[in-house]
């Protein structure tokens, strides 16, 4: 998609508003008011039959009564009026229009036909339409305000490096509001509202490719186009720019039923939280989490590194500042023994020169100790981050000594430095020196965390090309498969699986032990009962052919009294291993495949200890994904057990996930319950496994 696509909106020649006012305190007003406020050097069309100007420009009775064809129009005007207003903005060859009004998709099936009506008129003229149910579009850049946000009265607008591109006009005023209180320029302001045309991704392209911005907001509800996110998020590490988003709501597939136990554990949020990692995007709670993160981004700051650097005039701040830096997963540098010497040489004999680093009272009576520290620890290759809390100062603290030196060094090194101080009188001079300031230690070391762990996933390499492959389903109706045909289709495709047989009587039960070999394990085969232990239809350790042949006629005469179908007893090789995973994958309606791994075994829904992925997906995902998991302390052995073989179980992920997405949809889900792990060297097998072809209506899940 081009970057000029939606130039027509962002950056117009022309704007015309239909619906106009003279005041600018109302809707149709405050667009005009904007534009000659803010510079805009293109056209202004009012369009009001009842009015021969606004706001001193010369107004016009209707679009065709216009000297040209506006490039953009702004349609103000409700319900009827406005879908008669987008129908003539078509006709006369407008080329996007942005539909303020409500009253649409939002109010239920009669107002999202009327939508669809207006859509699909606009899309047959070739025209973009924004809306309805928006507060509009703002370009601080070009002084095109083709919106109505009050927020651009209470807070003056001031062009600079941020766009924000959202669903919400609510939440994209929020956002440039925080981010101006704190003294930063924003340039785009969008809103997309219904999104019945254009999306958040499309404006998120468009703002992406604007060389001045250095920092992409966006507020998302759903993600109707992954595609193009992917494809901004892509262009976006590129050029090195960091995108965070707040995503709130649901998505319609996300609310449906889920038709395997898979898709309780890959919930929406969950696979939206995989879907943004993979491409680089940083989610985030809310606007105030997105303003309070802004300004070290736009410092330019790429931390190779982690390790933090803590100095305070307080050994209390001191310890606070080590608990918090835990807390959000950084870890102290360890200073080299040179760099301790070349601080001790600075600070008086009681001072702390290990980090934490103590500067003491002494700051009292010596103003320029942070001057001569800080570039002494800077030196250190362990240092990455630097953190200054300080806790209190007032008389006698010559706090713009403080400020100018502390600048002085984020000046020379480029090193990331965050500073705490919920005092007024001394946050106040570090912020006039460009600093970043927060409240507390929470806030610094929590920005600090955000920056490099979003350095190095944008910095991370892209994920391996899946090789191709030609995956073949069962044919057959919608539903799941049995386990022999989930285990054979899984064999099939490179997944290391249990030997087994399918046998129907008991003289090929006592052939199928002879062939697989002591010990093996009988289980019931049928579609009907996934979870065959609950019935009593798995015995384990047998030991001869015997005991396979009077398994099998039990299990058979079980399954005619239950009255399910009986596609015959498995006979499987009997398998140990140092743990039970899981390896899930479904078909999201909005993300494609999706594959999940963690913590297996009988009570796998209760404790949800999993992760998600999106393929393509390399084993070293795999790895880092697991390490996020409860039970990943278990990993590397515990009390005495050996490192499990996390590279074997990786592998089984990593092609079930290349399975997923070369079955093209064909596969609606997947549950590998137990994945046998063994200790380092002795590999993975799928034990149990259960295939869904797409298209099942999902009532078999119901009974899992």
């Amino acid at each position: 998609m081009s970057p000029s696509l939606l130039s027509c909106a962002l950056n117009p020649h022309s704007v015309a508003i239909i619906g106009a006012s003279d005041n600018i305190h109302k809707i149709g007003g405050r667009p005009i008011h904007y534009m000659q406020r803010h510079g805009f050097a293109g056209r202004i069309y009012p369009i009001n039959p009842q009015r021969e100007t606004i706001q001193g420009i010369a107004s016009y009775g209707s679009l065709a009564a216009l000297p040209e064809v506006p490039e953009l129009a702004l349609v103000v005007v409700a319900g009827d009026t406005a879908v008669a207003a987008v129908a003539e903005c078509a006709a006369r060859g407008v080329k996007a229009a942005v539909v303020i009004a409500s009253g649409f998709g939002e109010t239920g099936p009669e107002g999202a036909a009327v939508q669809q009506q207006m859509v699909a008129t606009a899309r047959a003229a070739g025209m973009r339409l924004f809306g309805p149910n928006t507060q509009g579009l703002a370009n601080f850049g070009t002084g095109a305000i083709a919106g109505f946000s009050t927020m651009f009265i209470e807070v003056p607008p001031q062009d600079g490096p941020v766009g924000i591109v959202s669903q919400s006009g609510g939440m994209s005023a929020m956002a440039y509001g925080l981010l101006r209180g704190r003294g930063l320029g924003v340039r785009h302001v969008h809103a997309t509202g219904n999104e019945a045309d254009v999306t958040v991704g499309e404006l998120a392209w468009a703002v992406a490719h604007d060389p001045d911005v250095r920092l992409l907001l966006l507020y998302l509800e759903n993600i109707a186009q992954p595609e193009l996110l992917a494809a901004t998020a892509a262009y976006a590490r590129e050029r090195d720019l960091p995108i965070i988003a707040v995503k709130a709501g649901r998505t319609a597939g996300g609310q449906k039923a889920a038709s395997s136990h898979t898709g309780s554990l890959a919930n929406e949020d969950r696979t939206v939280d995989a879907f943004l990692r993979h491409h680089g995007i940083w989610r985030v709670r809310d606007p105030h989490a997105q303003a309070l993160a802004a300004e070290a981004y736009l410092k330019g700051w790429r931390p190779t590194g982690r390790r933090l650097v803590v100095i305070s005039n307080s050994g209390a701040s001191c310890v606070m500042g080590a608990d918090t830096a835990d807390d959000v997963g950084l870890p102290l540098a360890q200073l080299a023994p040179a760099t301790q010497a070349a601080v001790a040489a600075k600070l008086p004999g009681f001072a702390t020169t290990t980090n934490p680093i103590d500067i003491t009272a002494a700051l009292l009576s010596n103003s320029g100790l942070f001057g001569d520290v800080l570039p002494a620890v800077a030196k250190d290759p362990a240092a990455d981050l630097f953190f200054i809390n300080i806790p209190v100062a007032g008389a006698g603290y010559d706090v713009d000594a403080f400020a100018r030196d502390t600048a002085a060094f984020e000046a020379t090194t480029g090193k990331p430095v965050a500073v705490a101080a919920w005092q007024e009188s001394v946050a106040a001079p570090f912020r006039a020196q460009g600093i970043a300031t927060y409240a507390n230690e929470a806030q610094a070391l929590g920005v600090l965390a955000q920056l490099a762990d979003h350095t190095a996933l944008m910095r991370k390499p892209s994920a391996p090309t899946l090789p191709p492959m030609q995956v073949e389903v069962p044919a057959g109706p919608a539903g799941f498969l049995n386990e022999v045909d989930s285990l054979t289709l899984l064999a099939r495709h490179g997944v290391p699986t249990v030997p087994l047989r399918l046998v129907a009587t008991a003289q090929q039960a006592r052939e199928a032990f002879h062939a697989i070999g002591a010990p093996v394990v009988a289980k019931a085969c049928s579609p009907d009962v996934p979870h065959k232990s609950e019935h009593g239809l798995v015995a384990l350790n047998l030991a001869s052919a015997d005991e396979a042949a009077a398994c099998f006629d039990r299990f058979w005469q079980k399954m005619a009294t239950m009255g399910v179908a009986r596609d015959g007893i498995i006979i499987a090789a009997m398998r140990r291993g140092r743990h039970e995973f899981m390896v899930g994958a479904r078909h999201d309606p909005v993300f494609g495949p999706v594959v999940v791994v963690g913590d297996g075994g009988k009570n796998v829904e209760a404790l949800q200890d999993c992760a998600v992925l999106l393929p393509p997906f390399s084993t070293q995902d795999v790895h880092d994904a697991l390490s996020t998991l409860r039970i990943a302390p278990l990993l590397a052995g515990v009390r005495g057990d050996p490192p499990l073989d996390v590279a074997a179980l990786a592998e089984v992920a990593v092609a079930v996930g290349t399975v997923m997405a070369n079955a093209n949809g064909r596969i609606a889900s997947m549950d590998l319950n137990p994945v046998l792990v063994g200790a380092v060297g002795e590999g993975a097998v799928v034990v149990d496994a259960l295939v869904e072809r797409a298209g099942s209506s999902g009532l078999e899940a119901q009974n899992r």
